[in-house]
């Protein structure tokens, strides 16, 4: 396997970024039974504290954490009734919040669904974590149909999809995704509803806001609307990340048009340089061709010192889930040193980054930041110290100017 060109060591973005995606004990669902995964400490702080501040200590530039609006499920769009696997979830949006204070640089990108939720209350939510992260907040945008969740709220029916390919699911689709990128959009203007000095203060003159400094973003949609201003001042990124998972034209439009990265699912260098391709398109088609926006590869990975014990790993997870793992996302089973070759073909193909899914957080999670970061920074492919103190600035992204304020007389 050939190895991309290195980046040159005085450029510092010049390097792919490394994320870890999180979600309960890991990726495979029999990770919960290995006797590092420590299923009984799963609901509670020190958990969630332990795996990010792991991920801080490797440079890794942000970690997602995964959430849902109903209990993890083996089937596509129906609840199971497996007793097997782990089922149950703390709030994403919470767990970022609490250990925030704990963590000095790292990336906090909890998801979020939009189907069902409100705006306007995520982009307090979001907002409030810069705040407490001091600038390293962002999130996961993420859509839903399944019907039992939409029976959670009540407010709406979301149609079944019951053959995907089929042109009435690709409406139901394209809906719930327009849907998200209005969601961001009112999202970001919310954030921009207060000015960078909307905030005085001044005891002396007891002027504690500058009310001008405060605008109605007046969003009329098919989907929200919503008169703002929110009730958060301005975020300290002025705007927080914004990403997105996706695997086909629909989701690859709300990635191009609304995202700051985008997560995709390649199998091979070939998928991984067409995919960044379609990708770039959309970002074209939305008029943002000179704006960085990030393609990271997703992949689900099982680390080991040799590959034969990797893939055992591998077989003795299946055995215990009673059925072999699958996933959207390229499963690699193998060493670090293996890893990083393939981390390179994909940065060659055009992938800015890679988002890691550990198949067992306990165990690949240690070896990525201990095993895999040292390799790549061998080989002058990864930093050796973090070299900014927010989210935005980590991935290169400048700080935007407040839309509103420009307008201002």
């Amino acid at each position: 396997m050939s190895s991309a060109p290195h980046p040159t060591p005085e450029d510092p973005f010049s390097f792919p970024r490394l994320a870890v995606a999180l979600d309960g004990t890991g990726w495979h669902p029999a990770s919960w039974r290995e006797p590092v995964s420590r299923p009984r400490d799963l609901f509670t702080a020190p958990y969630w504290l332990d795996q990010v501040t792991e991920a801080e200590r490797g440079l890794l530039d942000f970690v997602t954490i995964e959430d849902g609006l109903g209990p993890q499920s083996s089937r596509f769009l129906d609840p199971d009734e497996r007793t097997d696997q782990v089922r149950g979830r703390l709030d994403a949006v919470l767990i970022a919040s609490r250990v925030a204070p704990l963590t000095r640089h790292i990336g906090l990108v909890p998801t979020v669904v939009t189907t069902h939720t409100e705006p306007f209350h995520l982009s307090k939510a979001i907002a409030t974590l810069d705040y407490v992260s001091t600038g390293r907040a962002g999130l996961r945008v993420q859509v839903t149909a399944r019907p039992n969740e939409a029976a959670h709220f009540g407010r709406r029916t979301v149609r079944r999809i019951d053959d995907y390919p089929s042109p009435a699911a690709q409406e139901i689709v394209t809906e719930l995704f327009e849907e998200a990128a209005d969601y961001v959009e009112v999202v970001r203007r919310l954030w921009d509803s207060w000015e960078d000095d909307a905030e005085i203060r001044s005891a002396a003159t007891g002027r504690f806001i500058d009310r001008d400094r405060l605008h109605y973003i007046d969003f009329e949609g098919r989907h929200f609307s919503v008169k703002g201003p929110s009730i958060t001042p301005r975020p300290p990124q002025g705007q927080p990340l914004v990403t997105a998972l996706a695997h086909d034209t629909v989701p690859y439009r709300l990635v191009g048009r609304a995202a700051d990265v985008g997560y995709i699912t390649p199998h091979d260098t070939g998928e991984a340089r067409a995919t960044v391709a379609r990708v770039r398109a959309e970002q074209t088609a939305a008029g943002r061709a000179e704006e960085t926006l990030h393609v990271f590869a997703d992949l689900v990975v099982l680390l080991d010192d040799d590959e034969a014990g990797a893939r055992a790993r591998r077989d003795r997870l299946d055995t215990l889930a009673g059925e072999e793992y699958t996933s959207d996302a390229l499963i690699f089973a193998g060493t670090a040193a293996q890893l990083a070759d393939l981390l390179q073909d994909f940065a060659s193909a055009g992938a800015t980054g890679f988002r890691l899914r550990p198949a067992v957080t306990g165990h690949d999670l240690p070896a990525i930041t201990r095993a895999l970061v040292p390799e790549l920074q061998r080989r002058g492919a990864f930093r050796t110290a973090y070299e900014a103190d927010t989210l935005r600035g980590l991935l290169g992204l400048p700080r935007p100017a407040n839309r509103y304020a420009a307008t201002t007389v």
